[in-house]
């Protein structure tokens, strides 16, 4: 027995979801629809809304309800500092920190070949123009260290050098509070490569 045709469409439209596949789809697609209608239809109307509403910032990138985001207008960051952050879900880390007030571009992704995710896609054009405006004096890389995240900042970085542009990444190393005998040793290796004088 086959599933009714909307329950199939909507089965088919939360599998594009990241890490569901068919049965967690099926299961969500039912549990709406059995047990949390109101769910549902709010569900939908905040989609809706996200969808009419929410685009990218001009300036930085990140999602904004306005042209430039609350944070690129905010009169109090440091025009001259630039971190380069992979997704939103970072700036917003890094925002909690408050130990950065300068400004922010989110690529939205990194490269990764394999899967068809290039410069293009992480809006590099774009990046390479704001680190060129003339306020930006140096680039911070605050991708991830992963092998995409690594590869991501050193072609950044390539990029901006051949163009005179200061570039630094973010520091690796030993947690604050993490004791040496429970830290991994590819952390403790780099820890100790990227040693500084005190």
């Amino acid at each position: 027995m086959k599933n009714p045709p909307a329950l199939e469409q909507l089965i088919d439209s939360l599998r594009c979801l990241p890490g569901v596949g068919p049965k967690s789809a099926q299961r969500m697609a039912y549990y709406l629809l059995q047990r949390d209608r109101n769910g549902a239809s709010a569900l939908s109307a905040a989609l809706e809304t996200a969808l009419e509403v929410v685009d990218h910032c001009k300036l930085c990138n990140t999602f904004s309800e306005q042209p430039i985001c609350p944070l690129c207008a905010a009169d109090n960051r440091d025009k001259n500092l630039l971190c380069v952050v992979e997704m939103p879900t970072d700036l917003l880390m890094l925002e909690n920190t408050h130990a950065f007030m300068g400004m922010y571009f989110v690529l939205m992704g990194r490269l990764s070949p394999l899967d068809g995710i290039g410069p293009k896609e992480i809006h590099l054009d774009k990046l390479i123009k704001r680190a060129q405006d003339g306020l930006v004096n140096e680039v911070i890389l605050a991708t991830n260290y992963t092998v995409e995240g690594e590869a991501t900042a050193h072609y950044i970085s390539e990029l901006l050098k051949t163009r005179g542009i200061k570039t630094s990444r973010i520091a690796r190393g030993m947690p604050m509070g993490g004791e040496i005998e429970y830290v991994d040793s590819g952390t403790l290796a780099q820890a100790m490569m990227e040693r500084r004088n005190v």
